[in-house]
């Protein structure tokens, strides 16, 4: 007997969580991850993966979530669906390295059900992606994991990569600071539901392999960086760019939103936040410097790869 779509993908990201965490430990040769397992008072619950004071991770928490309950009013408004009562099943993962050298990396790979008042399903979609946050512009960084990202896109369909990449810019975007992104990208995609075009199933494999691949666009980043050294100039511009990580993820971020109006686990819903953080008044880098450099990007996003392209 097969298992059904939410069995199998349920199976996939336990099985994703444990290979992220045994690679960045790892990696880091110190930490390790603590486990803590929780339950949702509206129904499911999940397991946190959190490690800290790390040789290279100063915090990363690698998440799974499986809850289900009522569907309130201005979660189905958000998610723009009508319905009483939900699924959702994801991984969610955000890594902060203590070296301002090396990027902070985003992603998340997630499976939705809705249910009319019958119980009976009504909607069904996946959503993911990932996204990478430099403190200092590398080209050769991003054209590396907007590279392997493309890869895994033309694996299914060659249209998908600069759709999701663009969506991706436009989603990691502080509106409030005149359009100044989070950071360089990477693919952002949702509500990707059975059509015409693609089934279910087709979305399913393209989320799964998406997350298969992760590491492989994230490691080769941190080990060209881990050995450089650094200063205190570059940890406070670190922190300065901390500050509007938080500004996203409280203010814009979906998944912060739905999870707080669906009474989901406060701990691990702002796990994502950093562990130092800086809000000067009116902070501005030095007229030339690297920093200024990094924000002409975040303020107009590249275009990092093209067909013939390959990666590290």
């Amino acid at each position: 007997m097969s298992l059904s779509t939410r069995d199998s993908f349920i199976q996939h990201i336990k099985a994703l969580q444990e290979k992220i965490c045994v690679d960045l430990e790892e990696v880091d040769g110190k930490s390790k991850f603590i486990t803590d397992t929780w339950e949702r008072r509206g129904g499911g619950g999940g397991t946190s993966r959190v490690i800290s004071h790390g040789n290279i991770f100063e915090k990363a928490g690698v998440n799974i979530s499986v809850v289900h309950g009522e569907l309130p009013p201005l979660a189905a408004q958000q998610l723009k669906v009508a319905g009483t009562s939900f699924f959702a099943a994801g991984l969610s993962l955000v890594i902060h390295p203590f070296s301002p050298k090396i990027p902070t990396v985003h992603a998340n790979w997630r499976y939705f059900e809705v249910y009319d008042e019958n119980g009976i399903a009504s909607d069904a979609w996946f959503g993911g992606g990932t996204d990478l946050t430099p403190y200092y512009l590398v080209e050769e960084d991003a054209v590396h994991f907007h590279a392997t990202q493309k890869k895994c896109c033309d694996t299914f369909d060659s249209t998908l990569y600069p759709q999701f990449k663009r969506q991706c810019d436009n989603y990691f975007n502080n509106h409030h600071r005149e359009g100044e992104r989070r950071g360089v990208g990477g693919i952002f995609f949702d509500h990707c539901r059975g059509n015409e075009k693609y089934t279910l199933d087709f979305w399913k494999n393209f989320t799964e392999n998406n997350g298969a691949i992760f590491l492989d666009g994230y490691l080769p980043l941190v080990n060209r960086h881990k050995s450089e050294p650094f200063t205190q100039h570059n940890k406070y511009w670190q922190e300065i760019r901390r500050g509007r990580y938080v500004e996203f993820n409280l203010l814009h971020d979906r998944g912060t939103l739905f999870g707080i109006k669906t009474q989901g686990r406060t701990e691990s819903i702002l796990m994502s936040l950093p562990p130092t953080v800086r809000f000067d008044y009116d902070f501005k880098p030095d007229p030339g410097s690297e920093e200024e450099k990094l924000l002409e990007v975040l303020n107009h996003p590249r275009n990092w790869v093209h067909s013939n392209v390959s990666i590290l």
